[in-house]
């Protein structure tokens, strides 16, 4: 179980390293964005754009990895005094009752939205925006199925975690 769990938290890790260079060009560009606004007086639509698509990619395909590395806000109140095996019993139930259901509702109710934005390769947001609705709200499935995909290397490993005693 341990190997599947690792080769399941490739692919966010691989995931988390090519976007958190987005960060970066999300900073440069809305550092660009301001100093051509208020040195030069000049402004485009579409560069604005750009940050909310940049921002949104990080977000949703992001979440994956910072669920790997257990930087998601928790609710210590109840682990704060938990043993290992408390804690896994904890996880446990969170990714089966609340995580893996609503990432499975989400991508079920988003998934018509999607395809039918890809249908119609729909539009810019605004006017002179960036032409890319569509792949914004693709954002949305691959959140989804990150999230899914991590949930599931966290339940093997909670699962390991009770079946060693609380060691691990």
């Amino acid at each position: 179980m341990e190997c599947i769990a690792d080769w399941l938290d490739t692919v966010n890790r691989h995931t988390g390293r090519v976007i958190r260079w987005l960060a970066l060009v999300m900073v440069l560009v809305q550092f660009g964005i301001v100093l051509l606004r208020y040195v030069y007086g000049v402004s485009w639509i579409a560069l604005n754009e750009s940050v909310l698509y940049m921002h949104a990619t990080l977000l949703m395909l992001g979440a994956g990895y910072t669920l790997m590395v257990d930087g998601h806000v928790r609710v210590d109140i109840l682990q704060a005094k938990a043993g290992a095996r408390g804690k896994a019993r904890i996880d446990l139930f969170g990714h089966i009752v609340f995580l893996i259901p609503t990432m499975l509702a989400l991508l079920y109710w988003s998934w018509p939205s999607v395809t039918k934005a890809w249908a119609i390769l729909e539009g810019p947001i605004s006017v002179g925006g960036i032409p890319g609705v569509f792949l914004l709200k693709s954002l949305i499935p691959a959140f989804c199925v990150l999230l899914i995909v991590q949930s599931l290397a966290c339940l093997l490993r909670n699962i390991l975690t009770l079946r060693s005693g609380g060691t691990r």
